[in-house]
């Protein structure tokens, strides 16, 4: 017997041998491994860098191992040196082994193995290529096979965690290979922390859903623990369709597996109500899942709710479980207690900084979001606060106030509706910083839609939409609005409003002196519909201006936009400067002479009534409306235009005049009938 165990290990050393030396002859490698000291030694590098001490120990004590290892073929999942360093229990060794060789290839859906009650593993295929078994990924150079001394095919799969079984916190718990239904039962007596299951396990049998947790196959499971039920009312409000809303059916998700932001169809899925479910993370590397209930009822409100994943990867006879602090689709909480509740969950909570920003800044802000009736929050994540230029304005309370408030809207704002927002040409959003908008973008559709919002300068990426609360809805975006961050150039090159200004600057380098820190600009940039009406008027000549080779002329016409001076200047500053007369305005080339006067804007829509300032410049006998006044840069100002500074002279390319279209039939029409009446006399 201790020949034959010696024999096995030997056989596992070889393995590991020979992942660093995939084409030597096995048989020959044998030889070596025992006869070849030097080789020995070598190989006891590679295997202490491939297959800790501790494992190999746990597996010498194991006979049931050796005598795989020695008599079967096998199929052993080996945890690396650092899998096992980060792991803080003790390993199953026979839950990493199965009595039958698979190879990369033929891992499929699931494997039995030897712990007792033979519980499965769980394979994943993962788009990029990648193998998981459970959460543990095979890294798929170091797989390999051989055969052991009793002619049986034997495989040995590299992973980078250790394999965890579901096990009781007491020994004498009998641990059967138990379904979802059976885990829930049980629960109190399994290694789950402190974590009780009890107020959602009552709901499901309430509910008559016992079936569809104790159902075969391979299913995802997500189970909100009772510190989830702490809102008085919430337990009540767990039925048939909710309970529905936590299964993934006929798919099993492991979290290192899973696709980040992909929407997976939960059992909650017929023609009255309609529920997905996804898994993301967040940099902080916690776990989150959300249900997106696109088409709810009267009792199941449309929206994303999010719950963080507690305790994820409880493999189970029939799938997986994950606990989730909260549970899905219930919209019982305001905007606020929102906020509150993701702080209150631990140091790491999704938008801690933002709620301490909001209390820091004193008591008006959250006073404010709770007197409104219908809100949307747009907040930043944790780790849009990590940048250096927020330092300063965060101890400035009332600076900070007025940035805050730009991430506050009197309205429910969810991502249909501000898609209907753009359609109708309505892309101004006011929020209850009475002096700024916010600009949103939406392209493509379903899980491939991406948001993104420009507020204050600032272009923020919409991370997480429609988290929907009792009275709105709040957005987690990528960035702090209102805080500059990139340099004039910077904002042409990612504004999607700007391309076209920011394309003509590239044909001739104009734009490369846009990122002098050194300098203060102020920029008239007309937005990309300002070019498009150009275009209707004047076609040739818009196609020459964007064209390299007329270079020369699109240079000098973006030169008149841009005042070089030791001071840029907001749109309040340029008003009370054409009080007294014509402001001149030093630019690239010459000087720009015009007044800026302020109108009040109103919008009536559907949804609301809306009142702001409105600037427009006077300029050459025309009046051009000022779409987005003040975007703030890290060296300058940009104003958005809604028609460029085009001269007369600007237009004639290559000794051509272009005049628009329309004028040329009416001088061809006037010449025709002058034409027509000479030769009628």
């Amino acid at each position: 017997m201790f020949a034959s165990r010696r024999g096995a290990l030997a056989a596992l050393l070889l393995l590991c041998c020979c992942c660093f030396a995939p084409n030597a002859a096995v048989a020959d490698l044998a030889d070596k491994l025992r006869d070849d000291s030097e080789l020995s030694q070598g190989t006891a590098k590679t295997f202490r860098r491939i297959m800790p001490v501790r494992f190999y120990s746990l597996l010498e004590q194991n006979p049931v191992a050796n005598a795989t290892l020695a008599l079967r073929s096998c199929t052993i999942f080996v945890p690396t040196n650092e899998a096992f360093q980060r792991y803080k229990g003790t390993a199953q060794v026979l839950y990493h082994m199965t009595t039958a060789a698979f190879s990369q290839s033929q891992l499929k859906t699931s494997v039995t193995s030897d712990m007792e009650g033979n519980p499965p593993l769980y394979i994943t295929n993962g788009r990029n290529g990648d193998i998981y078994v459970n959460n543990a990924r095979i890294i798929p150079s170091l797989s390999v096979e051989l055969t052991n001394r009793e002619g049986k095919r034997q495989v040995m799969h590299i992973i980078d965690e250790v394999l965890e079984p579901l096990t009781a916190k007491s020994s004498s718990t009998e641990m059967n290979n138990m379904d979802a239904m059976q885990f829930m039962r049980v629960a109190d007596q399994l290694n789950l922390g402190n974590r009780t299951l009890r107020t959602y396990r009552t709901q499901v049998t309430m509910a008559k859903k016992e079936s569809l947790f104790e159902s075969p196959g391979f299913h995802t499971f997500l189970v909100p623990i009772d510190e989830g039920f702490k809102h008085s009312t919430r337990s009540g409000l767990v039925d048939a369709k909710v309970i529905d809303g936590h299964v993934i059916p006929n798919t099993v998700i492991f979290t290192a597996a899973s696709e980040h932001d992909e929407p997976k169809t939960s059992a909650a899925f017929e023609d009255q109500i309609k529920v997905t479910v996804s898994f993301f993370k967040q940099k902080d590397g916690k776990m989150y899942v959300k249900s997106n209930t696109f088409l709810g009822d009267a009792k199941h409100k449309e929206g994303v709710v999010l719950a963080e994943i507690v305790k994820a990867n409880i493999p189970i006879k029939n799938g997986v479980v994950h606990l989730i602090h909260r549970p899905l689709m219930i919209i019982d909480t305001t905007v606020t207690q929102f906020l509150q509740f993701l702080t209150d969950n631990g140091e790491n909570g999704a938008l801690r900084k933002f709620y301490e920003v909001i209390m820091d800044a004193g008591g008006g802000v959250l006073e404010g979001i709770n007197n409104l009736s219908e809100v949307t929050i747009l907040a930043p994540s944790n780790e849009a606060w990590n940048i250096s230029s927020i330092d300063n304005i965060v101890r400035d309370r009332k600076k900070m106030t007025d940035i805050l408030n730009m991430h506050i809207i009197k309205d429910r704002l969810n991502v249909e509706k501000i898609r209907q927002k753009n359609a109708n040409l309505i892309a101004q959003v006011p929020t209850v910083n009475n002096r700024t908008f916010l600009y949103f973008n939406v392209r493509g559709e379903g899980a491939d839609t991406v948001v993104t919002v420009e507020g204050g300068g600032v272009n923020a990426t919409v991370l997480q939409a429609d988290v929907a609360q009792t009275n709105g809805f709040v957005h987690i975006i990528d960035r702090v609005l209102g805080v500059p961050h990139t340099t004039v150039l910077g904002k042409l090159q990612t504004d999607p409003m700007m391309s076209d200004t920011y394309r003509m600057g590239q044909f001739s380098h104009f734009n490369d002196q846009l990122n002098n820190t050194l300098r203060r600009y102020t920029y008239f940039v007309p937005r990309d519909k300002a070019w498009q009406k150009t275009e209707l008027d004047y076609p040739s000549a818009h196609k020459k201006l964007f064209m390299r080779d007329f270079y020369y002329h699109s240079k000098n016409l973006l030169e008149r936009h841009l005042v070089i001076a030791d001071h840029a200047y907001t749109m309040k500053e340029l008003v009370q400067m054409s009080l007294t007369d014509t402001v001149v305005l030093q630019t690239f080339r010459d000087s720009l002479k015009v007044k800026i006067e302020e109108e009040a804007g109103h919008l009536h829509d559907e949804y609301a009534s809306h009142e702001w300032t409105e600037y427009v410049i006077l300029w050459n006998y025309k009046k051009i409306n000022v779409y987005r006044p003040d975007v703030e840069c890290t060296n300058g100002i940009i104003h958005v235009i809604d028609a460029p500074l085009l001269e007369e002279k600007d237009i004639v390319v290559s000794g051509g005049s272009y005049l628009p279209e329309s004028s040329i039939c009416i001088m061809l029409a006037n010449l025709i009938m002058i034409t027509v009446a000479k030769f009628l006399n």
